[in-house]
Parts: C-alpha cells; structure tokens; sequence
C-alpha cells in the first residue's frame, strides 16, 4: 500500500536512508542522519510537496518525494525527485509504484519539471528514471568524494 508519510514513519525511514549513507555512494550525506534532522527534513518536505511511503505487512520497505531543486523563485516549478527502497528488497517494483504515484501527484500541483539527480554509475536508478522516460540532461564528473573516491552526478529530467 502506498500512503502519505506520517511523521512517526521518521524512524523506519530513517534506518532505510542510514543504510545507504554508511553503505553506498547514492547518497552525499557521509554520516547518519540523526532521528531530529530528518525528522525536520521531513516536516520541511511535507509542507510543500508530496512524501509517499511504501507499506507492507506493518513494514515501510520505501518512500519517495519531491524537493525543492534551488532555493531561487525562478526555480518554483522544478522539483527534485528523490527514493529510496529498503536494503534487500530491489527488484520487487517498489520504487517504481511510489515513483509512479509520486509523479502523478506533483503533475496535480502544476510543476513543470522532474530532476532525478544520481551518483552514477547507478543502473537500477538509471532504469527506473528511464522507464519514466527521464531523460540524462547533465553529467557533472567527479563532483562528489566519498569512500575515498571521486564520484559522478548524473541529472534526469522528465517534463511534467
């Protein structure tokens, strides 16, 4: 089932996005997130755009939702998109059901353009933004550093 986040969702979300900073690269973040700093990140999200949470049994396996892209007005009709899936579980089409729902209800706001921005390489983000038929727009090289190596971001856009 597919819903609107609650914030009492923080914690498991929380542990899904911790997953990634402490194992991967998809993230920039290099440390945790604490429970009160995504807590706030997420009232901040879900003032202005839609926060989706992926539910199964009692347990939230992912979640999706749209971000402000730059803080400048002239950006007021772009928005990032970002999701994440639980450790374990890609394959199973739960990124795709939220990134489906997610996209149909930032339409209904009225924005103009979707920008998936990924570490890349990252197949399993590139075809998922693909099958949305998100288009590579931009490939800035080695812009982040993290685990001792620089890395690649990649930006996806899809017009709403």
């Amino acid at each position: 089932m597919i819903r609107q986040v609650h914030i009492d969702d923080a914690k498991s979300l929380l542990e899904i996005y911790n997953y990634y900073v402490l194992n991967s690269v998809v993230t920039f973040d290099i440390e945790p997130l604490s429970l009160g700093a995504f807590e706030n990140k997420m009232a901040k999200i879900i003032a202005e755009y839609p926060f989706l949470v992926f539910e199964e049994n009692n347990e939230l396996l992912g979640y999706a939702y749209g971000s402000r892209f730059r803080p400048k007005p002239a950006y007021k009709n772009t928005v990032e998109t970002t999701v994440y899936v639980k450790n374990g579980l890609h394959g199973k089409q739960v990124g795709t059901k939220l990134y489906k729902e997610l996209l149909q209800l930032l339409k209904k706001q009225n924005l103009h353009a979707a920008l998936g921005v990924l570490t890349l390489p990252n197949d399993a983000s590139v075809k998922l933004h693909e099958k949305f038929n998100f288009m590579l727009v931009g490939h800035f090289k080695e812009v982040g550093f993290k685990f001792g190596k620089w890395l690649d971001v990649g930006v996806y856009q899809l017009n709403l």
